[in-house]
């Protein structure tokens, strides 16, 4: 069996709370959505809201149309007679989702209306789509509640829509209110009582129970669930996609279009894009859940995989990682070390991993690119073997002017001098450091994140950890730095970074 997926990150993934994408984000996020991941559909906005919608809107169908793309992207229209309808027209879309009241309490206390009333509304909207061209699926909005607390208005509303021109019905846990088996009760319940018609699931993770509900709805014969990238939405958000097609594929054994190797790569983007970040420790898609921190666990993988499971993280585009600290054995160190292709003996092993373990009680993170440091600190007696060294350098900002950076580097006991402007401090500094680099021929990472950790308290004066991530030669590397001022502890970061080009890749 197949479960047909409909993202809908830029339409109600877009009611996070902070989150508001720009028009080129909602293309480009479109674009990974349908062209890379494979979701079936994408819902990308909400009629009449705003002149930037519509353009948003008219940009990803211009482009959908180019692609063959066209009759997958949704748009949420209401019953307002053919005034979302000619807003949907304008924008060149051939889908509308119809928001109609799925609860007895919604349609006559919020629309004030009768049921049937509220029938005949829906009919003339989808007449006048039939008429227009544009594909309708009706939403039915709090059909939790109303199959909890009115399931005679739920069926009154199904049986008087059925035989209308309508592609699916969808199915919302508006609220998140549901449990598992609560979702397949009530969803079994449609599609024994309407089994020529197309159900969708849409469930809110208000008690956390978005992803098992999706699975039992699917279980209870729901055809296509609704997801979106890294479960942003309103109040605690949706049912998250990457959770959702593990869940699919590993316990349901259903298939689904994704391609599981891309999840990765837009859930960074969309993190990017929302400025919402992603739990370290959220399925699939956290920074720690590919990451063994036990000594034990690294032990029995080194073994014979004893601590793998389905989830396997090349499957989504990642890689195992071994944590080093104060929890680190002899294991995390080899399989970090495998990973920099360096080899110690087992004397100079034990006084490394000794090592890790005192810097992990002090709280200190130890990242994979810290080890060669540590090696030359505990194996060469402190010796400094940095081939990169920066021996000074000046910052300037002023008003209305760009920053400026005049860096003095040594490399391999030679001096170079730059100058160079940027947008920022930071960036200054880094076009200088390029220049220098540009000049003598030599390669230069590429900058993919930057993360600023400063302690709670408040004060002027605290540490700032500032950890940036870099990719070269094809490598995800981390380097980080310590110090009161943001910048310098960018600085400190990035000299480590030269170091690791030049003493170990």
């Amino acid at each position: 069996m197949r479960v047909e997926l409909m993202d809908t990150t830029l339409r109600d993934g877009e009611q996070t709370q902070g989150v508001a994408y720009t028009p080129l984000e909602k293309l480009h996020i479109a674009g990974l959505l349908l062209k890379d991941l494979g979701v079936n559909r994408i819902e990308v906005a909400s009629a009449r809201v705003s002149e930037g919608e519509f353009n948003a809107v008219k940009k990803i169908i211009d482009w959908a149309k180019e692609n063959g793309y066209h009759e997958n992207i949704e748009i949420l229209g209401f019953v307002d007679g053919d005034i979302s309808l000619n807003w949907i027209k304008d924008a060149g879309g051939k889908v509308m989702n119809l928001l109609t009241k799925g609860s007895y309490k919604h349609v006559t206390k919020q629309l004030r209306k009768t049921p049937e009333e509220h029938v005949n509304d829906i009919k003339n909207v989808v007449a006048k789509a039939n008429d227009t061209g544009i594909d309708v699926n009706v939403y039915l909005e709090d059909w939790s509640n109303g199959m909890i607390d009115s399931e005679d208005y739920v069926f009154f509303m199904l049986d008087s829509l059925k035989d209308e021109n309508i592609k699916r019905f969808m199915l919302p846990d508006t609220l998140g209110i549901l449990n598992p088996d609560q979702t397949y009760e009530l969803i079994k319940k449609m599609t024994e009582s309407y089994p020529g018609l197309q159900f969708d699931f849409h469930a809110h993770n208000d008690y956390d129970l978005a992803v098992a509900n999706a699975f039992e709805a699917v279980k209870a014969g729901a055809k296509g669930l609704h997801v979106t990238v890294n479960g942003l939405g309103e109040r605690a958000g949706n049912a998250p996609l990457s959770s959702v097609v593990a869940v699919i594929h590993d316990h349901l054994g259903y298939e689904t279009t994704i391609n599981e190797e891309k999840i990765n790569k837009v859930s960074r983007i969309v993190e990017t894009f929302s400025g919402i970040r992603v739990p370290v420790n959220k399925p699939v898609i956290g920074e720690n859940v590919f990451t063994q921190t036990s000594g034990v666990h690294a032990d029995g993988d080194n073994k014979d995989n004893l601590y793998f499971n389905r989830l396997m993280p090349e499957r989504f585009g990642r890689k195992r990682v071994y944590a080093l600290g104060k929890l680190s054995g002899k294991a995390n160190i080899e399989k970090n070390l495998e990973e920099l292709g360096l080899n110690l003996s087992p004397e100079s092993l034990k006084k490394v991993t000794k090592k890790v373990i005192e810097l992990g009680d002090k709280k200190e993170t130890v990242t994979t690119e810290d080890l060669p440091f540590i090696i030359s600190d505990v194996l060469r007696n402190g010796t400094n073997d940095k081939k990169v060294t920066v021996k000074n350098y000046s910052l300037s900002i002023s008003s209305s002017m760009k920053p400026v950076a005049n860096v003095h580097l040594e490399i391999d006991s030679e001096e170079y001098m730059e100058t160079a402007f940027g947008d920022g401090q930071y960036n200054a500094f880094m076009n200088a450091i390029w220049k220098i680099y540009n000049t003598l021929g030599k390669e230069h990472p590429l900058l993919k994140n930057y993360r600023v950790s400063i302690p709670p308290g408040g004060r002027t004066d605290a540490l700032v950890e500032t950890r940036i991530t870099w990719e070269y030669k094809g490598k995800q590397l981390v380097t980080k730095g310590l110090d009161a001022d943001q910048t310098v502890a960018a600085i400190k970061a990035t000299e480590r970074m030269l170091n690791l080009m030049e003493n170990v890749y």
